[in-house]
């Protein structure tokens, strides 16, 4: 059974099987992908998307009981190019997932755009410069 707790780097989290799942604080006009959906536009098993989220490649967030990604976060059959990388060096500054989540899908007037919309568009290197400014 899912229960509430603390996890390093995610903040308070819901977590089924030792998935990490983030709280739901995205806008609800965010598409979000169940897990098994995920698996099958990377062509990957489940449990493949499940240890990348347990690695921090990905962040998940629990919508309506289901588990499940940002549409955004794929860019046809991959991860979007940057993203875990900005998800790590977001978390080694100390943001939680939940933190990360709104930062990626807050406007940035200096992009222009969200961050995860820049990532999408080849502009990587600039979300990058932007994330380490935060964590400094």
């Amino acid at each position: 059974m899912a229960e509430g707790r603390r996890l390093a780097g995610y903040g308070r989290v819901t977590t089924v099987s030792d998935i990490p799942i983030a709280l739901d604080v995205l806008d609800p006009d965010v598409v979000l992908l169940p897990l098994p959906d995920v698996a099958q536009r990377l062509g990957l098993p489940v449990t493949r998307v499940h240890q990348m989220l347990r690695d921090g490649q990905l962040l998940g967030v629990r919508r309506h009981g289901v588990a499940a990604v940002p549409a955004e976060f794929l860019n046809g059959g991959a991860i979007v190019k940057g993203l875990s990388g900005t998800i790590t060096l977001l978390r080694d500054a100390g943001y939680s997932a939940e933190e990360i989540l709104r930062w990626l899908f807050t406007a940035e007037s200096s992009l222009p755009g969200t961050p995860i919309g820049a990532l999408r568009t080849d502009r990587g290197r600039e979300v990058k410069r932007r994330a380490q400014a935060m964590g400094f």
